[in-house]
């Protein structure tokens, strides 16, 4: 049984992620141009989106168990985030420290809001700060596609990432509406996951090593596997073996709907 990457190790990440973000913003010629993998945003957008989500993140942190989110912001609302370069790049970072110091501050197993409270991942700082590594990964990876630049995720960012959007976004106590079906990923890297969709909802379990294949094997790099999870790349982007309806469902389908 695989265990979950250790508190330390994800605020580590959140911090090289978060560097990545920031130089790959630093190095655009244009922050008015469209982001292709988030079309109704400017690279501009991006960037605003993300300090102000981070400066959301570390209140709803620092709130505590059971307080209600503070309000959303739109990136094409009232701007928040400053227009000159170094400005922007400081405020970035200004953003992220306000949320790591709120994750240090509460430690990985303090309660508070989150969105998924029928997923199988607790409603912790520590399972929020796990999230966040994947937001700022992805993001990363929108602002270099745009710029005819994209490059995988890190190994140690991507495999983690499978696993936990499979247990925080996936998983559900939901009834799965449609026929049952079982959905097995493989990361060539060396993690293997079982989806299981049913009555129950959808679950997310380490496959053993002898499990016969489920309805459903989808293999890939870590990296393509969350990359495809998160919309930025098809699914034939991937190797598949047997009926591939059960993954377009599962992604089509809002169980909070």
């Amino acid at each position: 049984m695989h265990t979950t990457v250790e508190f330390p190790e994800v605020l580590r990440l959140i911090e090289d992620r978060s560097a990545a973000f920031r130089a790959a913003v630093a190095s655009v010629a244009d922050l008015d141009a469209q982001v292709p993998t988030c079309p109704d945003w400017t690279l501009r957008d991006l960037a605003q989106h993300l300090g102000d989500g981070r400066r959301r993140q570390a209140a709803i942190i620092a709130a505590g168990p059971g307080a209600a989110p503070p309000a959303r912001t739109d990136p094409k609302g009232a701007p928040t985030a400053p227009r000159d370069r170094e400005a922007l790049d400081a405020w970035l970072a200004e953003s992220i420290a306000l949320m790591l110091d709120a994750m240090r501050a509460a430690g990985p197993d303090r309660g508070c809001w989150t969105w998924w409270g029928r997923s199988q991942a607790p409603e912790t700082s520590g399972a929020v700060a796990r999230h966040q590594v994947q937001e700022l990964a992805v993001h990363t990876y929108d602002v270099q596609f745009s710029q005819g630049a994209a490059q995988p995720l890190p190994t140690d960012v991507a495999v983690e990432g499978v696993d936990e959007f499979l247990t925080t976004v996936a998983a559900t106590t939901v009834p799965w509406p449609f026929a049952p079906a079982t959905i097995d990923l493989h990361a060539y890297e060396g993690r293997s996951w079982r989806l299981t969709l049913d009555a129950d909802g959808v679950r997310c379990d380490d496959l053993a090593a002898d499990a016969e294949p489920g309805d459903l094997v989808v293999r890939g790099a870590a990296s393509d596997l969350v990359l495809y999870l998160y919309d930025r790349v098809p699914l034939e982007s991937l190797k598949t073996t047997g009926d591939t309806e059960p993954m377009e469902q599962l992604a089509d389908w809002d169980p909070n709907a």
